[in-house]
């Protein structure tokens, strides 16, 4: 018994100095019945994409940044450039204003064209009439001065028929007066006949000189006039004239 415990002893004592040396160099024993750690291989992990940043310059160029990242130029934004208008046709000129006095004329006998007509209503009345045959638009300032062969004046003007506004003609348009040539009672003195009528136009100015005066025809006869003779103002309208 003291032998087999000695062998024991002595084996437990050799494997325990093995067991030493094996630790001092680096080395163990491995029992096969051991259960052995998993081996842990770790895989990398595939790099997510970062949600890409888009930044859009003025020039409509978009980049997009992060994790393999591709930048790339469009067309993004479309201008339009601004229409220039349309150069004035050749020649074209603006049209006047025919509101400007500047660009008005007096009507006279040089761009117009007067006739003289007798009415037999009013009894003993005639009709001027001014047709404005120019380009512009023309002024007949207050009334017309009329002369009679070997009248010593003009006739007065009916106060009663001065216009609201000067009568204005457009190319085309007439202006009219009246005449009352005597007295329908027969109360007119100093009667005769004349053969031929100047009419005088007057400018801007009460009494000014408008211009190239104008001599309408007569009747074969003549007209009988007396000291009732009497014109109104001009008048855009005939029938005020006629209602005179």
């Amino acid at each position: 018994m003291r032998i087999r415990r000695t062998r024991h002893l002595l084996a437990l004592t050799a494997l325990t100095a093995l067991a030493l040396t094996a630790c001092e160099n680096g080395t163990g024993v491995q029992d096969e019945g051991a259960s052995q750690p998993a081996s842990s291989t770790t895989k990398p992990t595939a790099a997510q994409p970062t949600p890409a940043t888009d930044a859009t310059t003025d020039a409509g160029t978009t980049t997009g940044t992060g994790t393999g990242t591709t930048t790339g130029t469009g067309s993004g934004t479309s201008t339009t450039p601004a229409k220039n208008p349309p150069a004035a046709a050749a020649g074209a000129t603006k049209a006047a204003d025919d509101t400007d006095p500047a660009n008005r004329v007096t009507c006279n006998g040089s761009n117009t064209k007067v006739t003289a007509q007798t009415l037999t209503r009013p009894l003993n009345h005639m009709l001027l009439t001014v047709t404005n045959t120019g380009s512009k638009m023309c002024d007949l300032y207050y009334y017309p001065a009329l002369k009679f062969d070997g009248a010593q004046s003009v006739p007065p003007v009916d106060e009663d028929t001065q216009p609201q506004a000067v009568t204005t003609l457009a190319p085309g348009e007439s202006g009219y007066a009246g005449v009352r040539l005597s007295a329908a009672d027969g109360s007119g003195e100093g009667g005769t006949t004349s053969k031929n009528l100047t009419i005088y136009f007057q400018g801007r100015n009460p009494g000014s000189d408008g211009g190239a005066s104008a001599k309408p025809s007569l009747p074969a006869g003549g007209v009988y006039y007396d000291s009732s003779l009497t014109v109104t103002y001009w008048q855009q309208s005939m029938q005020d004239v006629l209602s005179w």
